[in-house]
Order: C-alpha cells, then structure tokens, then sequence
C-alpha cells in the first residue's frame, strides 16, 4: 500500500510529508529478482544432483541387454580356503565277520543250540553222525598198522641178509689168504725145482680164484645192503603217506564235532535238527558283533574317481568317526558301485546290523584354493563362464573351474578373491554380455 504525501501544521509550522510511493516500488522490485534467483539456482542444483543420481543408472540401462530383478538371483562371494571334494551316501552297518559253517561230511545234525544264542570261539555248536567216515578212519589205520609191520620184517631180513653177506666174504677172505700162502710155498718150490710145472699153474690159477671169489662177495654185499636199503625207504614212504592220510581222516572225524570259528551270536539256522545233511551243506551263519563295517552304494557317475584306502568320514549320534574305503565292487548293478568302509580307530559302542548311517566319501583335499559355493550356473554354462557383479550389472566373464564338490566349486581362473558372482541359474539371461540387476 502507498501512502499519499500531506501537510500537517505543528506550533504554527507547516510540515509537509511525502508520501511512500517511491520507497515501496524500490522494495517490491528488489525482493522480486531474488527470489527469483534463488528459485533458479535451486532448481538448478536440484537438476544436477537428479543428473548424478540418474545419469550411472542411465548408463547402466545403456549398456545392459536385459534387466532382471535383483530377487530373482543367488549371488555368492569367492572366497580362498581348504577345498575337500567328498560323496555324500547312506551307508548299512554289516558284520564285518559273519561266517558260514558248513557240513564237513554226510551225515546226521545234532545242534547244540539254537538261533539268537552267544557262542564262543571254539565251543561245540553241533554234532555230526557220518558212518562211513568213521569206517574209513578205522580201515585206514588197519593198513597203517600194516605197513608199520611190514618195515618191521624188512628191518629183520635186512639184518639177517647183511650177516649171510658178511659170511660170505669172510669165508672167501680166508680161501684168498690160503691161496696167497700156497703161492708163496709154490714159488719156492718151483725155484728149487721141487713141484712140477703143472703144480705151480695151478697155485697161481688158484690164488686169482681167490681174489675173484673175494672180489665178488664183497660186491654182492654191497648191492645186497643197497637193495635193502631201497626197499626200506620205499615201505617208509608207504607208511608215511598212509599216516597222512590217516591224519586227515581222522581231522575230518574231529571235525564232526563242529565248533564256533568267532565268538559272536548264532544268527540264521539252515538246517533243522537231526537232519540229513550232505557234504559242504550250510548249517547254520555266526554274526561276529565285535567288528563292523559299513556297506556302501555310489553312484556310477563317481565310480572312476573311487580307489581302496579313500579317507571316510561317519555320522554317529552326532559324532564323527574315521575309516577307509576298504572294497569297491567291481561291477555295476543297478547304476551303482557297492563298496565296505572300515572303522580305522575306535568303532562305536551302540552300533547294530542293518543301521543306517550317513557316510562321505573324501575323493580330494586341497589347500588354499579360490572357491565359490556350487549353484545352477555351472550347468547353464558348462563351467565356461559366470556373471560377476560390478556397480549393478552382472557381467558375462570367462572362467576355468577345477574341481567339484557337493558344496563348492574350484575356481582356477578369471575370478579373484573378494568378486561376487550369480550362482543361481543363468539361461534366462539368454548368454548376454551384460544384464541390469534392478532392485
């Protein structure tokens, strides 16, 4: 509002006043213009945040191919550590010794206990009536007693040859000394031409008949002795066959009494009591409960990475205990390799037969390895290539993958300790370079 200018009289003086026409139009004016600016440089650097803000998100969307919400994805961190590729499978408890008895011969069954009982080693479980082996033993030890009899003579008529051979060549010793002495008397005579011609030939055709006498009845002594020898040995290894045999004869009546090869407790009986069995027959099963193992089926797809003294890890009541891959079967059935795991150290005290217990495999261990949890995203890129995270956009980049596990996955290149990468699966991203994760 403008005031107007008027004069006013005070003590006789007139006073004029001017009005506020020209103080009011200065003010407005100059109130105008800085609001003004004021609004224009606000909105300026309200324009300029709004670019900064807007202007990494735009180049985001510039460079993306696709976008896909930030939910809908699994990110997972690289890390460097221990790497242990393992199997996880359910394993059976089974009676590492479990042994089957069977008949030893043909014959009668008598069991001595029944089935569920506690045996100990070597305690008789059953009894076996065979017959015909016992007639066996008794005619074999008939033909033991006479071989042993027979060697007996032999030894005799040995001795008794030996002396008629030792007659024999003293006696031809002695004619050889007589006839060497009638050669000496001769050979005197003959010098003092007291015997004939014919005398003296005949001393000497007598002393060479001594010698070949002498001669021949110490060699028919020695291939008398030697003959004897040889028939001596050979009823020896007569009768040593025959005790042999007898021995293992007489085994298999013992055996009749059949006995506990474990201490355990009697599990299945095969046969019935006073039954006729026939031989290698079963008879009845011994679970030995003091050793167990644990048998294992895995799946084919690991079957050329398992190999005999594999380090095993077993779950028990919360607990874990060690042992070693011992067996692997040979064949295949049913899309699975069956394999036994024994206990290493101590075996659980609560174990039973049949029980089921979770098992894992430790195929590889390694140190200091970059590794990443395991996800979708290695079967959408065959374990080519991943999405790493960078400012928002997940970014196609190469790796190598080494080895797998049921958790995590090696990384061998492209990939550093620390990046971010999407684990989930990728086929949706349609193999773009780069994808906008929105929130």
């Amino acid at each position: 509002m403008v005031l107007q200018s008027a004069d006013l009289t005070f003590g006789g003086k007139v006073m004029s006043i001017k009005d506020t026409s020209a103080q009011d139009s200065k003010v407005i004016i100059k109130k105008s213009a800085s609001k003004r600016w004021a609004i224009i440089t606000l909105s300026i650097v309200i324009a300029a945040c709004l670019i900064w803000q807007v202007a990494p998100s735009a180049s985001r969307w510039s460079k993306a191919e696709q976008s896909i919400a930030l939910d809908r994805v699994r990110i997972a961190t690289i890390n460097q550590g221990d790497f242990t590729r393992d199997i996880s499978v359910l394993g059976r408890v089974v009676a590492a010794v479990s042994p089957t008895v069977y008949s030893p011969a043909d014959g009668t069954i008598t069991l001595m206990i029944e089935a569920g009982h506690e045996v100990e080693q070597g305690q008789v479980i059953a009894k076996l009536e065979s017959p015909e082996l016992n007639s066996r033993l008794f005619q074999q030890q008939a033909t033991l007693e006479g071989l042993q009899s027979s060697f007996d003579r032999q030894k005799i008529q040995a001795k008794k040859q030996r002396l008629i051979d030792q007659k024999a060549v003293d006696l031809a010793n002695v004619k050889l000394i007589t006839a060497n002495r009638e050669k000496r008397r001769a050979d005197l005579g003959f010098e003092k031409s007291a015997i004939s011609q014919i005398d003296y030939e005949k001393a000497q055709d007598e002393l060479e008949q001594a010698n070949l006498q002498h001669k021949h009845a110490v060699q028919d002594a020695a291939l008398n002795t030697e003959s004897l020898d040889f028939d001596s040995q050979s009823l020896l290894l007569d009768i040593r066959r025959q005790t042999l045999l007898v021995k293992e004869l007489q085994r298999q009546v013992d055996g009749l009494h059949i006995t506990s090869p474990v201490k355990g407790i009697v599990g299945n009986l095969s046969a019935d009591n006073k039954t006729f069995l026939s031989k290698n027959q079963a008879i009845l099963t011994i679970v030995d409960l003091s050793q167990f193992e644990v048998e294992i089926e895995i799946p084919e797809s690991y079957a050329d990475d398992l190999a005999i003294g594999m380090d095993v890890n077993i779950q028990f009541e919360q607990q874990p205990f060690r042992a070693r891959l011992v067996t692997i079967s040979p064949e295949i059935l049913n899309n699975q390799v069956t394999g036994r795991v024994r206990f290493t150290n101590n075996i659980p005290k609560k174990l039973r037969q049949n029980q089921r217990l979770n098992t894992q495999i430790i195929l590889e261990h390694k140190e200091n390895v970059l590794q990443v949890q395991r996800g979708q995203f290695l079967e959408s890129s065959g374990g080519r290539f991943a999405y790493k995270i960078v400012n928002g956009l997940a970014v196609k980049t190469p790796i190598t993958t080494g080895a797998r596990s049921l958790s995590h996955v090696e990384i061998l290149q492209g990939l550093d300790v620390g990046d971010q990468i999407i684990i989930s699966g990728t086929d949706t991203f349609n193999a773009a370079e780069q994808v906008l994760l929105s929130e």
